[in-house]
């Protein structure tokens, strides 16, 4: 009843810039904490009916369509090749998502390369039902996140891979921890989930799901049909995928009659997409139980575990997991970065080096340090000072290599003193004026809190701790940028015209409340942090109202 009077607001809608987002993020988020509630409760018919409420929603309908638009590949189309790019086009296309007479179009299918070499199979659906998967997610997320695993941490609200390690760490750091490793890797997750499976028991429109599941590809100029396998590149695709393995953490509790067996066996449990350890106390007991267990439930959805990865290994040999090396060496639980994770890192570096052989130093700097500090970023909360010290060494040697042949016919003296320099004592300073080359030494090691098992961010009972965390990340991410930090902090670090918050994900720009070319000063007192599509429905809106 509420959600059915505030969506009343969306009837005076004239334009995209008209609507009202604080109303609209009110709206759905007050009926995905009721989705979220009677999950808890196991009312599976009032689910379905608040499921229904939503999706039918117009608030939900619009942020559905912003979210398509306003992402990584709000450009990219599918096989219509259309794309919503103008605010009349995303403005139609609210009304276009209705489930009657709803027909997905087949995905384009694109190959993008993995590391091993291999390319992975990627799908484009056309933006229409990008936007009805949007919408249907939107409904199927609190209940994906109220029934998922407690110990799974990918593709999930909240959760990151950090967080994962972190788990890890929690399994294998004591001295009592089990000593031995499941490493499992799931052959072909996303292109062989049992499309049967899934239309039995994921909790949302079967009619429209199965017409997902059903719609096949194009490959070039010829068509493909799917008979298993939820596309890789769909925006529904990752949460399908976790509900296809999410039991498998209660079902390895299972295993025991008594507590007692249970801490004997010292079973831990950790995945992270379709990646994922189990711990225990022997090697037998992984392979005679464990095991077997895992590919039990696996048939059961279609899938199966890929020989090749999936490996029994002792703490002390060391196992790899996203992007780490986890090794016992003596009473000590070492986590680094993986061998293969450093050298990929390094390929990256080398191979912008080659691209802008003949590029300006500034564009180098440009071009190198957002890779830098991504790949520092994701380690620093690891032991990774040794592998920072190293990896910048390998990154002094290419640099000096592009640098000495650009200028084959001068001396080494000349070449260091053209692109190098001293600052606060360190020589051997990548630099161009005010543009300066990162170093990996320059980040220090940042310690994570992983998040609590059991929160939910659907949970209205959890929103202070999850404002809590994000405060906290927020302050590391503008820690350089006082002003910005402090704005955020007087916003309560949230958008002014939406309400929503401010995260690293969505973004933000630097408003003047009185524009410059009116007097405005850079004055804390004068500025405001607004989401980007919130900044720019402000002076479309404010240009509307001169002209008028």
């Amino acid at each position: 009843m509420d959600a059915v009077q505030c969506d009343v607001a969306s009837t005076t809608w004239t334009h995209w810039h008209g609507i009202v987002w604080a109303d609209v993020h009110r709206v759905v988020g007050r009926l995905q904490a009721r989705i979220a509630k009677a999950t808890k409760a196991g009312e599976w018919r009032q689910v379905k009916r608040l499921q229904r409420l939503l999706t039918h929603s117009t608030s939900a309908k619009a942020l559905a369509v912003r979210r398509v638009t306003e992402n990584r590949g709000n450009k990219t189309p599918g096989v219509d090749r259309e794309t919503w790019s103008t605010p009349e086009t995303k403005f139609a296309a609210i009304d276009s998502l209705q489930n009657r007479g709803y027909k997905p179009l087949p995905l384009r299918r694109v190959h993008i390369p993995k590391s091993n070499g291999e390319k992975r199979p990627l799908g484009i659906p056309t933006m229409k039902d990008r936007a009805a998967q949007a919408l249907h997610l939107l409904a199927l997320d609190p209940v994906a996140e109220t029934t998922g695993d407690t110990h799974s941490y990918g593709f999930r609200r909240e959760r990151s891979t950090t967080d994962a390690i972190e788990q890890v760490r929690n399994s294998l750091g004591r001295k009592a921890s089990g000593k031995w490793v499941l490493e499992g890797d799931i052959k072909g997750c996303f292109d062989n989930i049992g499309h049967d499976w899934l239309l039995r028991n994921v909790c949302m429109d079967k009619a429209v799901l199965r017409k997902w599941l059903k719609a096949g590809y194009f490959e070039g100029n010829s068509f493909f049909p799917t008979t298993s396998g939820t596309p890789q590149g769909g925006i529904i695709s990752p949460v399908l995928s976790n509900m296809a393995l999410d039991g498998l953490q209660h079902a390895l509790d299972g295993l025991f009659r008594t507590v007692r067996e249970a801490r004997a066996a010292k079973v831990n449990f950790v995945r992270y997409a379709d990646d994922f350890i189990v711990t225990a106390s022997s090697k037998e007991f992984l392979e005679d139980k464990v095991k077997p267990l895992i590919q039990e439930f696996l048939k059961q959805r279609g899938l199966e575990l890929s020989p090749a990865k999936t490996l029994i290994t002792h703490v002390t040999n060391g196992f790899d997991f996203l992007g780490w090396n986890v090794r016992q060496r003596r009473t000590v639980l070492l986590i680094t970065p993986s061998k293969k994770n450093v050298k990929n890192f390094l390929d990256k570096i080398r191979l912008g080096l080659t691209e802008l052989r003949t590029a300006r130093q500034a564009n180098v700097i440009t071009k190198l340090n957002p890779i830098i500090r991504g790949w520092a970023g994701y380690h620093r909360s690891q032991m990774a000072t040794r592998t920072f010290a190293k990896c910048d060494h390998r990154i002094w040697e290419a640099l000096w290599r592009w640098a000495q042949r650009r200028h084959p016919n001068k001396g080494k003296r000349w070449v260091k003193k053209r692109y190098f320099t001293t600052i606060k004592g360190r020589d051997w300073r990548f630099t161009d004026g005010p543009n300066l080359l990162l170093t990996l030494g320059g980040f220090t090691k940042k310690s994570h809190t992983k998040v609590k098992t059991d929160a939910n961010p659907y949970d209205p009972q959890d929103e202070e701790y999850f404002a809590q965390r994000l405060a906290k990340r927020m302050h590391s991410s503008l820690g350089g940028r006082r002003k910005l930090a402090w704005i955020w902090n007087w916003q309560g670090g949230c958008c002014p015209m939406c309400g929503e918050r401010i995260t690293r994900e969505t973004g933000w720009h630097l408003h003047h409340i009185v524009r410059r070319t009116d007097g405005g000063s850079d004055k804390c007192s004068n500025l405001e942090l607004l989401h980007p599509n919130c900044h720019n429905q402000h002076h479309v809106n404010q240009s509307l109202a001169s002209t008028s």
